[in-house]
């Protein structure tokens, strides 16, 4: 699959070009998927997954194999927007939830996950579009902020974005960086023991309390 992204830190906007083919959907996914993993946003991976898998699928059936489309993330402060644009002026039809026809399936699961969803007309034909709501719980902030700081300390060092998508670099890196705020706390006259062991406790507290109300 040969696409490529053009991702901006604030707001955070990715573009994936790719062309229409059953075989190029998976990377796609995993595109995605990778996207919002760097983003902190990996709880909604699953629901963007499916939502781009029918809306790409539909582009192969009803604009044709190979034709050109694009893929667009956009997260801004409270949803991720979804959008899928192709060269086709046609706007996908409205089917009643109950009709049983298959291409109607990817309609009625924009419908069932996004809080919003509707076509627009482009220079070139149609995008497609949808919104995912960011359930900005006090984790997920966490989750979000760490993702910044971690990107910018990778910045630092001369490495893109996408190194956060390879496991073994990011622990690696995450040592790092907790190695220098430990250097950093000594430097501050303060006890690193004391400082992990009260984030430990508050990391603890917090997992059990997301057990309970799970």
């Amino acid at each position: 699959m040969h696409t490529y992204s053009v991702t901006e830190p604030q707001p955070r906007r990715c573009v994936f070009p790719f062309a229409a083919e059953a075989s190029q959907v998976a990377g796609l996914r995993r595109a995605v998927r990778a996207e919002l993993a760097v983003w902190g946003m990996s709880a909604l991976a699953d629901e963007a997954q499916l939502i781009v898998t029918e809306l790409a699928s539909n582009v192969v059936k009803h604009v044709g194999q190979g034709s050109v489309a694009t893929l667009v993330l956009d997260a801004g402060p409270n949803q991720l927007r979804v959008e899928l644009h192709d060269k086709s002026g046609k706007e996908p039809q409205h089917l009643h939830p109950s009709c049983d026809e298959e291409s109607g399936r990817g309609l009625q699961i924009l419908g069932a996950l996004s809080t919003a969803w509707g076509t627009v007309r482009t220079t070139v034909g149609k995008a497609i579009w949808c919104e995912l709501p960011l359930a900005l719980d006090e984790t997920r902030r966490r989750v979000q902020r760490a993702t910044s700081v971690m990107e910018t300390y990778g910045l630092a060092f001369g490495g893109p974005a996408a190194w956060l998508t390879h496991r073994t670099v990011l622990e690696e890196s995450a040592t790092s960086l907790i190695l220098d705020m430990l250097h950093w706390l000594t430097a501050q006259g303060l006890d690193p023991g004391d400082i992990l062991d009260r984030a430990q406790t508050r990391h603890e507290a917090a997992r059990s309390n997301t057990q309970r109300c799970g």
